[in-house]
């Protein structure tokens, strides 16, 4: 059985038909859509080059700038995202299953899924997981782009879902749609224009919408931000700026020459006959003993070079990224000072974890909710590597610090970097170690000899001067 779905926009009240949902969810994707693909043009440096450029920057330069933009955008997105790396996860309850989250993350290729998961919350405000079964009816765990997606919140919440649409153009124009509520799955696609699909829908086992938003720092109220809403106006100034100054550059690369007491010559129609072909290898000159020459003093460029500047300042302090980033003072910290610059980045990269790991948490219990386990929420914790980026030789000195203070071996295997599979394959590799010393004693680390005594010293023959000095250091 087939229906017709009805061009977005129509009137009725809150939507309780899947026919409805499909049609107040793509109304909203389609609001939504310019809003957030503005903002992935602008990280891949697309974003209406040369809008601010005057006339005369086309005329000077014509085609060759078309493609020009100075964007730092990439910058600033990237210099967090390249800091966040999952490790693993913790099972709080059953330390077994730490493996099985494991084989889930790797199956589902989500150590590069999720970069990009990060990557576009990030840039757009948020992305989302969708767990559902696989072919093999293993977890399966997918990562969607906000330009694919819309959802809505129950009243009141801001996790739970009510109903979430995936929607999806192909390369001959036919349009999809994934609609997913909390009973039932249904699948829909254009047909000679209009809507159509099955009213009967595929039933969903788990109870809950399968969909996770990951999004990015949220408030209480409205939707996620992007990292680039605040950066965006600093961004357009700077190109201003720039562009402004590639226009003066253009002009001023020869100061303007003047001349006067030189009659000006006109053609038969009366219009003034250009007396110079003015150029770098020609000479002026003029017969007139009263003509004058001069020339006007060059534009100064580096107004705009300190204008930039400051606005690059101001962009360094909105996205809390170090100005070393942007090559400022063109001094490359070192030392506590790199430490001190970039204490503000680390703090942002903390920050992004904190919300990204709640719904990668999300995920995992959904996905074991397809293995048939349901765990209890606050029973996955999220592995991160520390994102602060310091030398091998303060890392382990660190390490070495904390298993004085009696902190376990395995604690430290893990602010070490190592992921849950390397580990417990050191747990194995030290078992067999053991069994080895047991069985060959002869390999065991020898204890170093002592240093001897002074009465050592002295007890021994006398061999020379030497000798005779520690005998009488010891009193013998």
């Amino acid at each position: 059985m087939g229906y017709e779905i009805e061009t977005p926009g129509a009137a009725f009240g809150v939507p309780d038909t899947p026919i409805q949902w499909l049609q107040y969810l793509l109304a909203k994707y389609e609001g939504n859509l310019d809003r957030i693909k503005r903002f992935a043009e602008y990280y891949e440096g697309e974003h209406q080059r040369m809008m601010f450029a005057q006339a005369k920057f086309s005329n000077a330069f014509g085609e060759a700038f078309s493609s020009w933009s100075d964007n730092f955008c990439g910058l600033i997105v990237d210099s967090v995202n390249e800091r966040m790396k999952i490790e693993g996860f913790r099972m709080a309850d059953t330390p077994e299953a730490d493996n099985a989250a494991q084989k889930i993350w790797e199956r589902n290729f989500l150590d590069a899924d999720s970069n990009a998961a990060h990557l576009d919350a990030m840039i757009q405000g948020a992305s989302y997981g969708v767990v559902w079964w696989g072919e093999d009816g293993e977890p399966a765990i997918t990562i969607e782009s906000a330009e694919n997606m819309a959802v809505q919140y129950m009243p009141g919440s801001r996790r739970e879902l009510v109903a979430a649409a995936k929607f999806l153009t192909d390369d001959w124009g036919r349009q999809y749609a994934t609609l997913w509520m909390a009973d039932a799955v249904y699948e829909f696609e254009t047909y000679d224009g209009d809507w159509v699909g099955s009213s009967e829908g595929i039933p969903n086992p788990l109870g809950v919408i399968p969909v996770v938003p990951i999004n990015n720092r949220s408030r209480l109220t409205g939707d996620p931000l992007s990292d680039l809403d605040s950066i965006i106006p600093l961004q357009d100034a700077i190109n201003k700026t720039v562009a402004d100054a590639l226009v003066a550059s253009e002009y001023a690369a020869w100061p303007q020459r003047y001349v006067t007491g030189l009659e000006i010559q006109e053609d038969a129609d009366g219009n003034p006959i250009e007396p110079f072909r003015v150029a770098v290898d020609k000479l002026l000159q003029a017969e007139d003993p009263g003509a004058s020459f001069g020339q006007f003093e060059a534009a100064d460029l580096g107004n705009y070079s300190t204008l930039v500047t400051m606005l690059v300042q101001h962009l360094a302090s909105a996205s809390r990224i170090p100005f070393h980033y942007f090559l400022q003072g063109a001094v490359i910290p070192s030392g506590d000072a790199i430490t001190s610059a970039e204490a503000g980045l680390i703090s942002k990269t903390r920050e992004r974890m904190l919300h990204f790991g709640e719904a990668w948490e999300r995920i995992m219990l959904l996905a074991f909710r397809v293995m048939g386990q349901d765990l209890e929420p606050g029973a996955i914790e999220v592995l991160w590597r520390d994102p602060e980026h310091r030398t091998e030789a303060q890392h382990i000195d660190s390490l070495v610090k904390k298993l004085s203070l009696g902190v376990p071996r395995q604690q430290l295997w893990e602010d070490a970097g190592y992921s849950p599979s390397q580990i417990s394959r050191f747990t194995s590799m030290l078992e067999q170690q053991e069994k080895m010393q047991e069985q060959f004693p002869s390999i065991n680390p020898q204890p170093a000899k002592a240093a001897p005594t002074a009465e050592e010293e002295a007890d021994k023959a006398p061999r020379g001067n030497s000798e005779n000095a520690a005998r009488e250091k010891a009193g013998v």
